[in-house]
């Protein structure tokens, strides 16, 4: 047996952010920035507590306890607690979330921790190196996984209907990824882990492996500033609706497609606008608009306090309306959440009241 000798294998001390870093340098010099995120949540069907493995990852943006992850991450949490890679557990305290983008920050009672740096995504090109450093499945954490850029400024449609501008990477991403550092080959975050595309690998759909996302950071930088803040990202724009698409059904009796209007906001910008219950959105100046889904695409090119014109069909006339957006705030939120459940509310007693009346129908003399 021939056996040989190697030097130690990582040194740290010679490590230049203007230099490329071995996967193995930016790992012993960014593991200690990286957090597995446990969530409790209410109840289950059984009435209890109930406690997930690492459901998500993080990493840390100051030494005094602020850290990123993804909404999606602690969105159903009534608890989080934070582990460092040392084993030690903090309480988490949610500092603000936004759904819309899929980022959280939370805040932890810590001092001397190891931040990140914050690189640039915009710089990023096909073909570069990154890695990530999470927890996959929960439980593999602290993991590292390298790959390549493999797209830049991909849309995906989420399940939701929402889409995203992700950076398309091979780097492998679990369960249990999302949240985490997305790092370049300086050792700088450009991204945010958040999904992996997969299918049912049934016979039909071939099973999909390689291909994963992550939230450009340069997309999202100014909002983390704004949730440590404000609690809330500023300048979202707000129309104050509830709206749903037309369905295929009485696009086929001649409704045009479009985001159809079943409820204004008292005092919102789209009923100062004039927009009305029954109204159907065709377009936001020349951005047609075929759906609910594409009306809330449309609006993020847009920020509060600007004017736009909204294409309507109203009662089978076209019209144009001019609507100057209103800031999206937590109360404003809550109206629109108010107004939704009011309107499903309404749904449901018409819909009571249609089956009572089948019954009547069926049984003209009563029981």
């Amino acid at each position: 047996l021939y056996e040989g000798t190697r030097p130690t294998a990582v040194t740290l001390a010679n490590v230049d952010q203007n230099e490329p870093m071995t996967a193995a340098q930016i790992y012993a010099t960014y593991v200690n920035s990286t957090v597995g995120i446990t969530t409790e949540i209410d109840t289950n069907v059984f009435g209890q507590v109930v406690q997930t493995a690492a459901s998500g990852s993080g990493f840390i943006i100051s030494q005094d306890g602020y850290i990123v992850t993804n909404y999606h991450v602690i969105e159903d949490a009534s608890a989080s607690k934070v582990t460092l890679y040392d084993g030690t557990s903090y309480p988490a305290t949610l500092v603000g979330g936004d759904e819309e983008n899929d980022i959280a920050v939370l805040k932890i009672a810590a001092t001397g921790l190891t931040p990140v740096v914050i690189g640039s995504s915009d710089e990023l090109v096909v073909g570069e190196p990154v890695y990530a450093i999470g927890n996959p499945l929960g439980e593999l954490t602290f993991s590292l996984t390298g790959g390549y850029v493999s797209a830049l400024n991909r849309n995906v449609t989420m399940s939701d209907g929402r889409r995203m501008n992700y950076i398309q990477t091979d780097t492998a991403i679990n369960s249990g990824n999302s949240g985490g550092a997305l790092f370049n080959q300086y050792g700088q975050v450009v991204g945010i882990v958040s999904a992996k595309l997969s299918s049912s690998g049934s016979s039909t759909s071939a099973s999909v492996e390689g291909i994963g996302f992550a939230i450009p950071i340069d997309d999202v930088k100014d909002m983390i500033t704004d949730l440590i803040q404000y609690g809330y990202i500023t300048g979202q724009p707000y129309m104050g609706i509830i709206n749903q698409t037309v369905s295929s059904e009485a696009q086929w009796y001649g409704t045009p497609a479009g985001a159809y209007v079943r409820g204004v906001v008292d005092g919102s910008c789209a009923d100062t606008a004039g927009l009305q219950v029954g109204d159907i959105i065709t377009a936001i100046d020349d951005t047609s608009v075929a759906s609910s889904d594409e009306l809330s695409n449309a609006l993020k090119d847009y920020e509060a306090g600007d004017t736009a014109t909204l294409t309507v069909s109203r009662s089978g006339e076209s019209l144009t309306l001019t609507i100057t957006f209103d800031e999206r705030t937590d109360e404003r939120v809550q109206a629109s959440q108010d107004l939704q459940d009011q309107i499903e509310q309404q749904d449901q007693q018409n819909q009571n009241q249609q089956n009572n009346n089948n019954w009547g129908n069926f049984f003209p003399f009563g029981w």
